[in-house]
């Protein structure tokens, strides 16, 4: 395989147009050439097809790091970036299995992109979506697949500690902003969305509920989008609340107290009960926020409980399977899973 991949690279790609990759439909009829190469070289060599796989999978990288290299280690892209997405979708079909492997894939991926967008946004809007968002096609045949494949690379990004730096932040895999939504968070452009499946697969894996520099906290947005409904709630947006508020020990809204100096409020004043009254006085009516969440009463100590042993599982990386592991009944598992309120 290591040979056949080095004849391929030195007498055949190096004299192919640099665009010619730049096609979703060429970059399938690619990856359908060396599915084939694969299983043929996996029987001719009596070896497994994910070793040969992985075989192919470092020779990709090894020819793309070499290009960069000679070019001062600038990605020349075109034809040589896009072999890291054929790389990618054979390491997905294949379920390339060594953790190694895929981590360096995409550590490689984000040094020339410094983003995730072409495994998150088939996932979030569908396969044929991030052409009008970003002008390119998704590799995956559809969005079903799209969204195995993005487990399939939370779970070896988790399994292998990744974290990627931007400037002075240290980003998970599933926080990774998405270039073409604006830097937003995968989190806040699916709760947009109100796309509840993608929003749970990411809050089991650990996303990170917080606010950024796009906007407040998603799961104010949340509330923000729920009263422009006049009371008709959709049903995809209270989902994705509920499933938020499952994943945060209770709400934490935004509190501009320069705004409410006037009034000489104590110390101890509690500002995001005054908030929560005012501002989203009738999605409490609704019983749409439980009032333990929301400063009214005190939080649940079975849902503090939830909280805290999952954090500690994220600064480990191991979310979310990591709980199968854990010494407790199955239904405090589904609990501490987020599967449960």
């Amino acid at each position: 395989m290591d040979s056949f991949m080095d004849f391929y690279f030195d007498e055949v790609f190096i004299n192919l147009d640099r665009d010619c990759l730049n096609e979703r439909y060429k970059r399938r009829e690619l990856v359908q050439y060396f599915n084939s190469v694969i299983t043929g070289c996996a029987k001719g060599q009596n070896r497994s097809d994910n070793a040969t796989c992985k075989n192919f999978v470092n020779s990709a990288l090894k020819y793309h790091n070499n290009c960069k290299s000679e070019n001062g280690d600038v990605c020349l892209m075109g034809k040589y970036h896009n072999l890291l997405y054929i790389a990618m979708k054979l390491a997905f079909d294949w379920s390339l299995q060594d953790n190694g492997v895929v981590a360096a894939l995409l550590d490689e991926l984000y040094a020339c992109e410094r983003t995730f967008e072409r495994i998150f946004l088939g996932a979030i809007f569908g396969t044929s979506a991030p052409y009008f968002l970003a002008g390119w096609k998704s590799d995956f045949v559809d969005r079903e697949e799209n969204v195995h494949a993005l487990v399939f690379f939370l779970d070896h990004a988790t399994n292998a500690n990744l974290e990627f730096k931007d400037e002075e932040k240290s980003y998970r895999f599933i926080d990774v902003p998405l270039e073409s939504c604006g830097k937003a968070s995968p989190v806040r452009v699916v709760i947009q969305m109100g796309a509840a499946e993608i929003l749970m697969i990411l809050l089991r894996f650990g996303a990170r509920i917080t606010a950024d520099h796009v906007s407040s906290n998603p799961i104010e947005t949340i509330l923000d989008r729920l009263q422009e409904y006049n009371r008709q709630y959709p049903n995809e947006l209270v989902t994705c609340l509920k499933l938020t508020l499952r994943a945060v020990p209770h709400l934490n809204l935004t509190v501009d107290k320069s705004a409410l100096k006037h009034l000489e409020l104590p110390e101890d004043y509690n500002y995001q009960r005054r908030i929560v009254l005012e501002k989203y006085g009738e999605i409490l009516k609704d019983h749409l926020v439980p009032s333990s969440r929301c400063g009214l009463q005190p939080v649940e100590l079975k849902h503090l409980c939830r909280c805290q042993i999952r954090y500690v599982l994220w600064g480990n990386f191991e979310l979310p399977f990591g709980i199968q592991n854990l010494p407790l009944p199955m239904s405090l598992k589904k609990y501490l899973d987020l599967c449960e309120d």
